[in-house]
């Protein structure tokens, strides 16, 4: 933006006013040298430099290192002009945990200016200039209506601008305040408003709109909690959602040994079987050779962000991360949770001591490493409301009244085990997985009655279904299978949207068949065979549209071909994707290289059967797999002739 000719007679406006009609020269940084060509030819006297020289009038920059940060803060205090940009979304994603709006290099810089960049990206469009007669929102003055409302002094506050202030004093409260007078006296007006107030009672039977003032109080509350605030106070009367804190953890310090490897291709979460009571700082401990390593610490696991949400059954984010780059640090989380160790990707630390103060033990269960006895005594005694049950390949992160009706968890982990190895196999995955899979229940989630990612997330009404083997043996378990093959699902042989709720469906299938034996015919109602047929007829019926193939339609394709050739093509197929190179970015090119692989595979010409489907098979491909022998049995010629 800071080149863009279109922005230039913004730009010489801005460099003109920052220079306030002194004389004297303008430097700019030798990143932006498209920008001292066009002030150049506009008369202005400026050259570019690689670094804040003493001689300048105004200083252009990016907002992309703080390395000078503290001499453009003594520049622009002692008269000078500062023109500085740059975006923070980029960062923000390479950095997670870390907030864009105390960290992100731009704003170390101009923090203590009153100014701030933020990791949100906008829309692009034209926006009119406001009118003085426009009201206009303002942070500072909607606070202030939020204050008089707080304190039953009436207050008048649009809805729209109530969202903006959660969102707004959430972001302002992620800024370091420590030295900046007029941040750190917003933060004790903060703080007075909130003690004085107290924290609405959300839950699930009181659950909250999320455009009201009780929403706001909790986003502004969450990020107090994270500012080095006490929130002890605070956390009173939380609900029954979260913990109650009248029980104060002990002082004694519990020390867990985790590994701190992982070659999974994302960042791994690794239990401690420890959990922070609400309201309650913990003191984690490390030891120096670890502090490099790119460890964080998170509290709790309810991940999903539920702003967006029309009702809150819970507040809209209850985790928290930060990262352990030095020896010891203090964590809060007002809603209290389990404490994980993030591990990086591809990290090779190996074993690690992780020290924690005042936490208190959850129920954990390890298969093959905690004794019945164990974990009998962890359920009974445990206060934490959250516990997990854990495999080298699935961890259930499910609530403590569950946990405690699961006489004993082994024959149901086993079982996992036995789903989680039948997962592997069809993806041509090892096994065990590089990282456990993770499901979680909530209160609340912020998409469908499950969704995939890690973790999986799902409704606590779903819990029941996982945690035991009689049900999961008789009823099946189809739900998390469908998400878990979600996990699955590769760019290379997936076609969006047509199969994106279509190919995971082949693990639930999978795995009903191969490990709980039950039939695919019981293992849904959408596959009975009148259900098949019906789909296809239909399909046909309308000329085979290609918009209309997905979701169950679209898995009947690929069911077709499994009952034809069975698994093993799909198995070395998703092993061959995972060492292609130079796989196309588009759905028609991709599922023309998927005709190709799999009529090599099973050696038949498969150019009709796709082509009776509505894929957009190309004459070449076509061409090209006329030499191999015509699939007789193609089960869709039968539809095909009756149409004709």
């Amino acid at each position: 933006m800071l080149c863009a000719p279109k922005m230039g007679p913004f730009l010489l406006n801005a460099v003109r006013w920052l220079a306030r009609g002194q004389t004297g020269k303008v430097g700019v940084n030798t990143r932006l040298e498209n920008l001292c060509a066009l002030l150049s030819e506009h008369g202005l006297e400026c050259s570019l430099e690689p670094h804040l020289t003493g001689d300048l009038r105004v200083y252009c920059c990016v907002a992309y290192c703080d390395k000078e940060a503290k001499r453009l803060q003594e520049f622009v205090a002692e008269g000078g002009g500062l023109l500085i940009g740059g975006q923070a979304w980029w960062w923000s994603s390479q950095n997670p945990g870390c907030s864009a709006l105390g960290s992100f290099p731009g704003n170390i810089i101009v923090n203590c200016f009153g100014l701030s960049i933020l990791a949100r990206t906008l829309d692009p469009g034209c926006f009119p200039v406001p009118t003085p007669e426009k009201r206009s929102y303002h942070f500072r003055k909607a606070l202030s209506e939020f204050q008089s409302i707080l304190n039953h002094r009436g207050g008048n506050l649009e809805k729209s601008w109530l969202a903006k202030l959660g969102a707004d004093g959430a972001a302002f409260l992620q800024i370091p305040a420590e030295g900046v007078p007029a941040y750190a006296s917003l933060h004790r007006l903060l703080r007075k408003m909130l003690r004085l107030s107290g924290l609405p009672a959300v839950s699930r039977e009181n659950p909250i709109a999320s455009d009201s003032c009780e929403a706001t109080v909790l986003c502004l509350a969450t990020e107090l909690a994270h500012s080095s605030t006490d929130c002890s106070e605070l956390a009173q009367g939380l609900g029954p959602w979260s913990c109650s804190s009248n029980r104060y953890p002990s002082e004694d310090a519990i020390t867990v040994e985790i590994d701190g490897s992982n070659p999974g291709s994302g960042d791994s979460w690794v239990s401690t079987g420890l959990y922070l009571l609400n309201g309650q700082n913990a003191e984690v401990s490390l030891s120096e050779a670890a502090t490099s390593a790119g460890l964080k610490i998170q509290i709790g696991c309810h991940t999903d962000d539920l702003t967006s949400a029309s009702k809150l059954s819970r507040a809209p984010v209850v985790t928290y991360q930060c990262s352990m780059d030095r020896t010891k640090r203090s964590v809060s989380c007002l809603w209290g949770g389990l404490l994980y160790v993030i591990v990086p990707k591809g990290s090779k630390l190996g074993p690690v001591s992780i020290t924690i103060k005042r936490a208190v033990p959850a129920p954990y269960y390890r298969l093959g490493k905690t004794s019945l006895e164990e974990w009998k005594k962890r359920i009974q005694e445990s206060p934490a409301p959250w516990g997990e049950l854990a495999t080298e390949n699935i961890i259930l992160t499910v609530p403590t009244a569950d946990l405690r009706a699961l006489e004993d968890p082994e024959p149901m982990l086993h079982l996992w085990d036995e789903m989680m190895q039948a997962i592997a196999k069809l993806a041509a995955q090892p096994f065990p997985f590089r990282r456990p899979e993770r499901i979680v229940a909530d209160v609340q989630i912020s998409a469908g009655w499950m969704h995939s990612g890690y973790p999986i997330m799902c409704h606590l009404e779903s819990v029941q279904e996982f945690i035991s083997e009689n049900v999961m043996r008789n009823r099946g378990l189809w739900g998390p299978i469908h998400e878990l093959g979600h996990n699955q699902q590769r760019h290379g042989w997936e076609f969006p949207p047509h199969t994106t709720e279509a190919t995971c469906n082949l693990w639930s299938v999978y795995v009903h068949e191969t490990v709980l034996a039950i039939p695919r015919a019981q293992a849904h109602p959408a596959l009975s065979p009148p259900e098949r047929e019906k789909r296809i007829k239909t399909h046909l019926g309308k000329g085979a549209p290609l918009r209309d193939w997905d979701v169950w339609t679209a898995l009947e394709t690929y069911l077709q071909l499994q009952e034809a050739f069975g698994w093993e093509p799909f198995t070395q197929l998703f092993a061959e994707y995972q060492t292609l190179s130079g796989i196309p970015r588009d759905n028609a090119a991709k599922m023309n290289l998927w005709v190709k692989k799999f009529s090599e595979k099973v050696q038949k010409n498969l150019a009709p059967f796709f082509e009776a489907w509505g894929w957009p098979v190309q004459k070449e491909v076509a061409a090209s797999l006329a030499c191999l022998p015509a699939w007789q049995e193609n089960p869709m010629w039968v539809y095909i002739q009756a149409e004709g």
